[in-house]
């Protein structure tokens, strides 16, 4: 089934100024379709108008493309990916990429894993939390760089993700249109992590919504105490050191 007019895409991602090839387009289609029809049994996203999809999930994915410079072939991790933004539409866009998919929650892990077999496109799948896949030698610091999207405040965020990040690799935290509240409070928590943030990028989507991505920098190597449990991260998040 045809979900996503092509017109309707080409639209959306030209919005935010990226070019897709025609393959491209019916993988995001098909994407969608099976987004929607998969939905219906487990909650994956609220968006589910095709419209909506193609620019509030798959344009806003790609944008970034247009902010952080990402070196052919390099390795991109997404924490907390759900239902596969932005890293999926990344890899549709950009097939050199080598992505791993991380969430906690399984039910998310078999859907990423039976999307990407659908869509004849290669990712490693991880379930389980952050805090901990981040202390594993297999995975700290081994990426050349980290996304989430919509997953917690950025204090928090930077615990979960900076570890993943190689020193010479970059975090891009996706946020909405005004970021600086969320910036202020976590600059000292990237700088403990081993960050700097490098600048913030402010974008709108073919609606009008208003996005930004935060580009941290990994200037050095995190501390080997972080990532800490999850429930300190909240209770303490860094942002509160003095």
């Amino acid at each position: 089934m045809k979900r996503i007019e092509k017109d309707v895409l080409a639209e959306a991602v030209a919005g935010v100024k990226v070019q897709i090839s025609e393959e491209s387009y019916a993988k995001f289609d098909e994407y969608a379709d099976f987004l929607i029809e998969y939905n219906e049994k487990v909650n994956l996203t609220a968006i589910t108008e095709p419209k909506e999809i193609a620019i509030k999930h798959f344009a806003d994915s790609v944008a970034i493309l247009n902010f952080v410079k990402i070196k052919d072939g390099a390795r991109l991790i997404d924490v907390g990916c759900g239902a596969g933004f932005p890293s999926v539409p990344l890899k549709i866009t950009r097939d050199d990429l080598k992505i791993t998919l991380l969430d906690s929650l399984n039910k998310r892990i078999v859907f990423l894993e039976e999307l990407c077999e659908k869509l004849g496109i290669k990712a490693e799948t991880v379930h389980g939390r952050a805090e901990d896949v981040g202390k594993l030698p297999k995975y700290r610091e081994k990426y050349d760089v980290a996304t989430a999207r919509a997953v917690a405040g950025l204090p928090e965020l930077a615990e979960y993700c900076l570890p993943f990040v190689k020193v010479g690799g970059v975090f891009a935290a996706m946020k909405g249109p005004d970021p600086e509240d969320e910036i202020k409070e976590a600059e000292k928590a990237i700088e403990i992590l081993g960050g700097k943030i490098k600048k913030v990028e402010k974008y709108s989507l073919s609606d009008g919504s208003g996005r930004s991505v935060i580009i941290i920098e990994k200037i050095l190597p995190t501390p080997p105490k972080y990532p800490r449990p999850a429930a300190k991260i909240a209770k303490a998040p860094l942002s509160a050191v003095k």
